[in-house]
């Protein structure tokens, strides 16, 4: 029995034998546990405790990890559908010393792809497109044949960098958006890196045109229908999608969410503005852990999209490869060795971002940071698979005489 185990249960005994000597004698000498105590309550009455504990050692920790300066931003974390813990670390703006609050919205760099995934799906459910059509049905001058909307979603589309091309062809003074980058491919033709279906390259091509099918499908710019679609229906009122729409030049700065920071040391530079951040479907969503807790919980009670096309979003797009860890669904990566694990990290201009849900045990964390260094994954990964459940310690409990 390791200490954290025999530290909870010696809470709940001495509980326990705290109300059982606060009764009167006369209503019984010997009393007894199952007299007492309901074995509902001692679940809950467990639960709690475990609940209280692991709040407390996970500020503990995010405040160490914001004190070494390798943590700034916000966190939270859910078990059974319900918060355990959330917290704020360390600055907003580090030059006004303005403090983190779970209310700031972050650039979500790639885990925006989950919430283009839905709206793809969103779209799919309304009857308005199949997820095998191909992206020629939605934008016939598109150069590459025989590329459906699955193989997008699932990195097997074979495109090439739409970053590179724009990196080459395009004025970065002046921002670029969704269709430009249709037109650039259009255009220029590069070559792809395979044919569709022969193989996974994790590309943001992908991604931002199926922004670009959800714009032509819906009639809708592809912020408006995410807005209208996802945000509004689950109250994530912190949440909106960033582009450079009305803008002829790129401004010098973002002025909307949380800045973000090239930080090490003692020095944190504000990161400026960019061309691409005109490109929406790949990154773009800015959101704050409160809003993405209800995006968690809609996924739970399939509220946005059903039960059946979930498990396709959820389940590995590509044949398991000798070596290969990981996979990817529509909008998540599939993770082998943890039951119905998805999850999502992002990197963009200054955001580290991550997103893990832990379907088998009913558990996900979610952490936002606005500084380019940011935490390794495992950090993460060691929460999700912390040991001494309230089941375990129910079960243990159960056994002393």
């Amino acid at each position: 029995m390791n200490k954290r185990t025999y530290h909870i249960i010696l809470i709940v005994l001495v509980s326990y034998f705290a109300f059982i000597f606060g009764k009167k004698k006369e209503i019984d000498p010997k009393p007894s546990f199952v007299q007492y105590v309901a074995p509902d309550s001692l679940y809950y009455n467990i639960n709690d405790i475990y609940n209280e504990k692991r709040a407390n050692d996970l500020d503990k920790r995010f405040a160490r990890l914001n004190k070494k300066g390798l943590f700034n931003g916000t966190v939270i974390y859910i078990e059974n559908g319900e918060e355990v813990f959330k917290g704020a670390y360390g600055y907003a703006d580090f030059r006004k010393k303005v403090k983190m609050d779970t209310h700031d919205a972050f650039q979500l760099a790639s885990v925006s792809k989950m919430f283009t995934a839905t709206a793809i799906m969103i779209l799919k459910e309304q009857g308005k497109l199949d997820i095998d059509d191909t992206i020629t049905k939605f934008i016939p001058e598109f150069p590459y044949y025989g590329i459906s909307l699955r193989l997008l979603m699932n990195h097997r589309s074979g495109l090439s960098r739409y970053m590179s091309l724009a990196d080459k062809y395009w004025d970065p003074h002046k921002p670029i958006n969704n269709e430009e980058v249709v037109a650039l491919f259009v255009k220029y033709k590069p070559n792809p890196y395979f044919k569709p279906n022969n193989g996974f390259h994790y590309c943001n091509t992908n991604y931002a045109l199926l922004a670009s099918v959800v714009e032509r499908v819906s009639g809708q710019s592809f912020d408006e229908f995410v807005k209208q679609n996802i945000f509004e229906p689950l109250g994530m009122d912190d949440s909106f999608v960033y582009n450079l729409r009305g803008d002829s030049l790129v401004p010098s700065s973002i002025t909307v969410g949380v800045p973000g920071y090239k930080y090490g040391g003692r020095y944190a530079r504000k990161m400026g503005n960019y061309y691409l951040n005109g490109v929406m479907g790949d990154k773009g969503v800015y959101a704050s852990v409160e809003d993405l807790f209800k995006f968690n919980e809609a996924l739970d009670n399939g509220s946005l999209i059903s039960r059946g096309l979930l498990e396709e979003a959820f389940s590995p797009g590509s044949p398991r490869h000798r070596g290969r860890k990981d996979n990817y669904g529509f909008g998540w990566r599939i993770k082998d060795g943890m039951d119905s694990t998805v999850y999502h990290f992002g990197w963009w201009k200054g955001f580290r971002t991550y997103f893990l849900r832990d379907m088998k045990n009913d558990r996900a964390i979610i952490a936002l940071t606005n500084t380019h260094k940011g935490l390794s994954s495992q950090v993460f990964w060691d929460i999700l698979k912390d040991e001494d459940r309230p089941e375990e310690l129910l079960e243990i409990y159960s056994k002393l005489d």
